[in-house]
């Protein structure tokens, strides 16, 4: 399992590819990330709403209703142009940081 400090700066990103294929509401969110990554990384349900929330007011997602399934509406999120846009920027800036870290540790990180 990994700690959630190192990953904390890209949780955005993330939650912006998985919502960049399908829409998404937020316990979908929390399993697509489990099963992604294999019980690696769990998110909080705290920190899920808290990161949509943050999206959200910068324009990067938007949230709506869903039709109602078992036991009521669900709040879905889709991911804006203005968020592929960021999603764009983060994944070049992970590159250049995979590039540091690689110059950085060598063989260490291979």
């Amino acid at each position: 399992m990994i700690h959630s400090d190192v990953i904390r700066g890209h949780i955005d990103t993330i939650i912006l590819k998985l919502l960049m294929e399908k829409d998404m509401y937020g316990y979908e969110i929390a399993n697509e990330i489990k099963d992604r990554t294999k019980n690696k990384f769990n998110i909080k349900e705290a920190t899920l709403y808290s990161v949509v929330g943050r999206l959200e007011t910068r324009e990067l997602i938007v949230s709506y209703t869903g039709e109602k399934t078992h036991g009521g509406k669900r709040r879905y999120y889709r991911v804006t142009s203005l968020g592929k846009a960021y999603y764009k920027e983060m994944i070049e800036e992970w590159k250049l940081l995979r590039e540091i870290m690689r110059d950085m540790l060598g063989s260490d990180v291979e």
